[in-house]
């Protein structure tokens, strides 16, 4: 579905009401009731400050895309220039490279036969001096990613990484609540707690006996909880006390991380007390449940579901819900995506190579990338997506105007159409491949009012199904 905002679906399926019947008397309008913006907790600064210190964290960082703007190259590729230019060694170039990528400074495309890709500066780098909000959302970007900017050492078993990546935003959350250092015991006990739980409620797996005596402390457990919070402390979420073997001894959080999980739980309180209420659904379960909502209401909901879970595996999630039959979830996904940002990037931009998902996919990085900027992302379809890919778009939001919708929605869906006549989209919707092709053009001339026009539509519906052009 195309947008006529970067955030905002063009078209928004919400189920029919039946009219009710006229009440006696004054009718009288329900009363929307105003939340009121929560008041951060005692101890977190106000956003300005908050700004600026991640200004001062990402000082470096900012340095090295800059230089990248300037220069239109990766400082990894050309780290015979970048490192004496900007002063720093080439481990500690490779790392603020890649925390600029991932907090959104940079723009980079993939290295194509002719080289490496020119870099470009982002809109967030471009804002970084005079937005706070701007510096903020990188800043979150890149707290969100901290499992990739400092990698979990090479001989880790994986899964047990991917446990703890999944564990963290509850030792996180504890720590918000508790309001002050937490010692490293506590935090290796909850995890021990956290890693139990998601290997029993994997499929198959034995429930434990009550009687179970805890399983004693791994000490690949313990190492990799030191990786953990070594890598949040470097994105700046932790200060860390002293140190006890591969752990540090007690740990807080620094006041952005403080403000990072205060919004987090916030997101979370405010959608739990929703009449939707879909943070412990799966992701199209989450999705169904937002089809009815407006866009301002279903924001709500996936910055809840999405503060609820890890970002990586919420991804990957909203991606597989995506490649699903279903093209009002697969079109939900994507501005659930949306809300996710520059984390999602490499994930989107991978999907892109999928028939179902390419058009989304690039829709979704050509706002991304164009965030800030004054094109009209109306035309988007045209200038981003080429003519089939734009007509498979067209008829799959179709298709969920057809499942979800009214006649008269999928008559409106007309006028998006790049095509100036009727004759000229069936023609190319014949052969754009999409697989339901033939309901659609049945639904529409069952729905169209003029009877040679749905005769003329019908005649398409049968050649498609009979394999003619």
């Amino acid at each position: 579905m195309t947008s006529r905002t970067p955030r905002e679906p063009r078209l928004h399926l919400v189920p029919e009401v039946p009219a009710q019947p006229a009440a006696a008397g004054r009718r009288t309008r329900p009363r929307t009731p105003v939340r009121r913006t929560p008041t951060p907790p005692r101890g977190i600064p106000p956003r300005a400050e908050l700004a600026r210190q991640a200004r001062a964290l990402l000082a470096d960082t900012v340095r090295v895309a800059r230089w990248a703007q300037l220069t239109g190259s990766a400082p990894d590729t050309a780290a015979d220039r970048a490192a004496p230019a900007l002063r720093l060694s080439p481990a500690q170039l490779r790392e603020l490279w890649g925390g600029a990528r991932l907090a959104g400074l940079v723009e980079q495309g993939e290295p194509g036969p002719a080289g490496p890709t020119e870099v470009r500066g982002g809109w967030r780098l471009r804002a970084w001096d005079s937005d706070d909000t701007a510096v903020l959302r990188g800043w979150v970007a890149l707290f969100e990613a901290w499992s990739l900017v400092r990698p979990a050492p090479g001989d880790a078993d994986t899964t047990l990484v991917a446990e703890i990546v999944t564990a963290v935003p509850q030792l996180l959350a504890f720590m918000q609540l508790s309001g002050g250092p937490v010692a490293a015991v506590e935090l290796l006990d909850l995890l021990r707690q956290r890693v139990t739980e998601l290997r029993e409620g994997r499929p198959g797996a034995a429930p434990r006996a009550a009687a179970a005596p805890p399983i004693a402390p791994d000490p690949e457990l313990v190492r990799l909880l030191g990786w953990a919070l070594d890598a949040l402390s470097a994105v700046g979420a932790l200060t860390l006390h002293a140190r006890y073997g591969d752990t540090p001894a007690r740990a807080r959080l620094t006041p952005l991380g403080g403000w990072a999980m205060w919004t987090k739980l916030e997101q979370i309180c405010i959608a739990a007390q929703s009449p939707a209420g879909n943070i412990e659904q799966s992701a199209v379960g989450m999705l169904r449940g937002c089809a009815g909502l407006t866009p301002g209401p279903a924001r709500a909901e996936y910055r809840a579901w999405l503060a609820a879970r890890p970002t990586g595996p919420a991804v990957d999630e909203l991606l597989e819900a995506a490649r699903g039959e279903d093209a009002l979830i697969r079109s939900l996904a994507f501005d659930a995506l949306r809300t996710v940002g520059a984390p999602a990037r490499t994930a989107v931009r991978a999907a892109a190579d999928e028939p179902v998902l390419r058009p989304y996919a690039l829709l979704w990085l050509a706002e991304h990338e164009g965030e800030g900027s004054a094109a009209d992302p109306e035309e988007a379809p045209q200038t981003v997506l080429t003519r089939q890919e734009a007509t498979w778009l067209w008829v799959d939001t179709a298709s969920a105007a057809h499942e979800h919708g009214s006649g008269q929605l999928l008559l409106d869906h007309l006028d998006s159409a790049q095509q100036p006549s009727i004759p000229e989209l069936l023609a190319e919707i014949r052969t754009c491949g999409h697989p339901h092709t033939v309901q659609v053009l049945l639904a529409l001339a069952a729905a169209h009012p003029d009877a040679a026009t749905a005769k003329r539509v019908r005649r398409a519906a049968f050649q498609v199904h009979n394999g003619g052009a």
